[in-house]
């Protein structure tokens, strides 16, 4: 199971940090994804990580604009997003992947969170 929370309302070049916490004692062997859903578009990868944390991978969309780290003992995933711009406003969720390899494709992940509303204002 999974929990997203962080999300909220902020002003253009702003910054925000969501937060995922996992359930269950596996964490640390599961890739970590984040994606966005904006309103009628389809859900896009945003960003994902290893399970040791060592490798990070990042939609160009939000390279050098977004950060995801993991604390493997708390079982959680963050995703520091800075310089925040209106295209940025979406539902975010996270998910995770039964395995270490990374992948961009939603279909790939198992198990999702319920998603947290970044809205970015202009």
């Amino acid at each position: 199971q999974l929990q997203a929370s962080g999300g909220g309302l902020v002003q253009a070049g702003g910054s925000l940090r969501v937060t995922c916490v996992a359930s269950g004692r596996t964490f640390s062997s599961y890739v970590m994804g984040w994606f966005r859903q904006a309103p009628g578009k389809e859900r896009e990868f945003v960003s994902a990580i290893t399970g040791r944390g060592d490798t990070r991978d990042y939609a160009d969309s939000v390279k050098d604009r977004f950060t995801v780290s993991r604390d493997n003992a708390k079982n959680t995933v963050y995703l520091q997003m800075n310089n925040l711009k209106p295209e940025d406003t979406a539902l975010y969720f996270c998910a995770s992947r039964r395995t270490n390899v990374f992948s961009r494709r939603a279909s790939q992940f198992d198990y999702w969170g319920q998603g947290t509303l970044v809205t970015v204002s202009s």
